[in-house]
């Protein structure tokens, strides 16, 4: 029903700025949730942020203040912004999109892009 693709990952020094893009298809994507998580080598997948239809926001406390989420709902595209990236930051980042209002259990949400690498160099 709803497909999934990031983009925008690649590679950037300590402290440099990275913007990630989740291009969607398929039908009500305007009704879904819309969240970001990460998985670090070695580590479980984790939450970043999320976002509801009407831009509620939430953050894990990891990235409150350098992350910024949003959505355009017109472009079927939501967006991570990442500014004062550090190395501990470098993940595959993953889309994902749920039919709850908004939510940060990575159980609560139905559908999953394929990840885009963030590396962050010290």
């Amino acid at each position: 029903q709803v497909q999934l693709v990031e983009s925008g990952g690649g590679l950037v020094q300590a402290g440099g700025s990275l913007r990630l893009s989740c291009a969607a298809s398929g039908r009500t994507f305007s009704r879904y949730a819309m969240g970001w998580f990460r998985q670090a080598p070695g580590k479980e997948r984790e939450f970043v942020a999320a976002i509801s239809w009407s831009n509620i926001t939430a953050y894990a406390d990891s990235v409150k203040g350098r992350f910024t989420i949003s959505r355009d709902n017109a472009k079927n595209t939501v967006y991570l912004q990442m500014n004062s990236l550090k190395p501990e930051d470098t993940a595959v980042y993953y889309c994902a999109a749920g039919r709850l209002i908004i939510a940060t259990r990575e159980t609560d949400y139905d559908y999953w892009g394929q990840g885009t690498q963030v590396t962050v160099s010290s």
